[in-house]
């Protein structure tokens, strides 16, 4: 099964959030940045699962570790995390996810899952091309794709 798919099947989340953690604080390492507590225990928060969370609830979560009320904890810690290519903004659920390719720069599609909530992560260049060969001429140069539908298991229970 491709890593991609995982979010949406049994899998070890222990050893996948594990090795997208060692991933990511090796690529800040490469950057030269700074993995603060505050940024790590943020990213550990998103890898918790396979789902987008929004920033106060992500808040809520580093409060209760300690690390303040206020919301620019969060959105600092959130910023840094897209910038670095650690996290993703998905836009469709105003909500933000762990990468689950940290260790290289890609354009990501997000497949939601509108029963569950579930977000997978896939890698959209295929697509970006196939857009760029059919614009005219324009040059993509970002592309992020968010499908919503039905994952398997949800699926399997509302066949409609």
């Amino acid at each position: 099964m491709p890593a991609d798919a995982e979010a949406f099947h049994d899998h070890d989340h222990a050893a996948c959030a594990r090795g997208a953690l060692q991933a990511a604080l090796d690529r800040v390492r490469q950057r030269g940045a700074r993995m603060t507590p505050v940024r790590r225990r943020t990213l550990e928060i998103l890898l918790e699962s396979h789902r987008a969370m929004g920033a106060y609830e992500v808040l809520e979560r580093l409060a209760a570790d300690g690390f303040g009320h206020q919301p620019p904890v969060a959105y600092r810690a959130l910023d840094f995390l897209v910038e670095q290519g650690l996290a993703h903004r998905v836009q469709r659920l105003n909500a933000f996810a762990a990468c689950i390719h940290p260790d290289r720069d890609h354009a990501p599609a997000f497949l939601i899952c509108r029963a569950c909530q579930r977000v997978a992560e896939a890698d959209a260049a295929p697509a970006g091309a196939a857009l760029g060969r059919t614009a005219g001429g324009f040059r993509v140069e970002r592309l992020t794709i968010e499908a919503l539908g039905l994952c398997p298991a949800c699926a399997a229970v509302d066949p409609a």
